[in-house]
């Protein structure tokens, strides 16, 4: 009888321990979390040096720095805020956020207003800092998709109800971002929305005529840019003297960069490139600095962070939708797609496997809008993941 009791107190002392299991996915914050640490430092490691040349010789070395720590701390805030926010308010708020995004979108573009640099149009000034609508745009537009396929879930065989006004939404993004122009932005959200839709359940055939239209649309766009259409051609051939020396020099030296780098790299700090051979080494091309200094087994350690993050996100959203909570199981897709395309973008260009196109590693490289919305992002893939974990324990969120 002893024996007995002993055993039902052994099982009893297991249940309470059942409920101890964190609210959130430690592993993934924790990933998340060794990501924008390791951005930091690498921002730091690739910036130091620009104020040695004649555009940053104002800036100090730690401008850099000191400034992205700053949106760390901002997105973090902004995240939090998000994270406490269920995500059935998110649903409601799904298309007056997008239609305020579009009106920014707008606005940018508007003489006096938007902030031009290098020829793009795509900030607005505030103060000391510059606010770029489109990485707000990617948050919208992976909410109102999510939302928007939950609301025509029964029309989502239909091309009225189904296929155009989605399609008409994305024609208007795609013609403000194109007009900054933003093509890299576009594509990402486009990624986003279009990948919703498909694990929402379009149509097939109707998925199909968009992907045509869209692959099709993206490559007249370039034909009909001279220089859209030089990075192409020129991503074909880098180590041409007239290509390394013109359009393809960032490419040519990112690729010097990652080659020196071999195996096991030259070293934290060491690069050569970032001493004013490679530009926007602590933005669009960081992955370059990182193959040099910590070589092939630090790329692969960045890789494998953000593998672990986009499976865990497409995992969660899994389990949302297979507790019929599909608007939050979308979003959280929607995520891991939004991190899963634009960061293979960003390292497709910097190892030459892909045209050279302006987009920032997610959570790395250096960027005020960009690193606060991708804590954001975050955010919401873990505020999903919360609710599953409170669902599952039969609470209501």
């Amino acid at each position: 009888m002893s024996l007995f009791a002993d055993f039902s107190s052994g099982v009893n002392a297991v249940r309470p321990g059942r409920t101890t299991m964190p609210s959130v996915d430690m592993a993934m914050v924790i990933a998340a979390g060794t990501l924008v640490l390791f951005g930091l430092l690498m921002v730091y490691s690739a910036s130091i040096a620009l104020a040695d040349g004649p555009r940053y010789e104002s800036y100090g070395r730690y401008y850099f720095v000191i400034r992205h720590g700053l949106f760390i701390a901002v997105g973090v805030l902004a995240a939090l805020f998000a994270f406490n926010v269920p995500m059935k308010v998110w649903a409601k708020l799904a298309v007056p956020l997008f239609l305020l995004c579009l009106v920014l979108l707008v606005v940018v573009l508007v003489p006096g207003i938007g902030r031009e640099v290098n020829g793009a149009r795509r900030w607005l000034p505030l103060g000391p800092v510059n606010f770029q609508p489109s990485e707000l745009m990617k948050v919208a537009v992976l909410l109102y998709a999510a939302d928007y396929t939950v609301r025509k879930q029964e029309h989502m065989q239909n091309f009225l109800r189904g296929f155009l006004p989605m399609a008409v939404a994305l024609t208007a993004v795609g013609m403000v971002l194109l007009l900054e122009p933003d093509l890299g932005a576009f594509m990402v959200i486009v990624a986003i929305a279009v990948g919703i839709l498909f694990i929402g359940g379009i149509n097939g055939k109707l998925f199909s005529t968009l992907l045509a239209i869209l692959i099709g649309s993206f490559l007249v766009l370039i034909w009909l840019s001279p220089w859209r259409r030089e990075r192409l051609f020129v991503y074909l051939d880098p180590w041409n003297p007239e290509n390394a020396y013109g359009s393809a020099y960032q490419l040519s030296h990112s690729l010097i960069a990652l080659g020196r780098g071999e195996w096991f790299g030259v070293g934290l700090g060491s690069s050569v490139e970032k001493l004013h051979y490679l530009p926007e080494a602590h933005t669009d091309f960081i992955v370059a600095v990182i193959g040099e200094e910590l070589g092939f087994v630090g790329v692969m350690f960045l890789i494998m962070l953000f593998f672990f993050i986009v499976w865990r996100g497409f995992e969660i959203g899994r389990q949302a939708i297979a507790m019929d909570r599909i608007f939050n199981g979308l979003v959280a897709q929607g995520v891991a797609l939004w991190f899963g395309v634009q960061s293979f973008i960003n390292m497709g260009v910097c190892l030459g496997l892909l045209p050279t196109k302006g987009l920032t590693l997610p959570m790395v490289s250096y960027g005020g809008s960009g690193i606060v919305m991708n804590l954001v992002a975050m955010a919401l893939l873990l505020r999903v993941d919360y609710e599953n974990r409170n669902m599952m324990r039969g609470k209501r969120t």
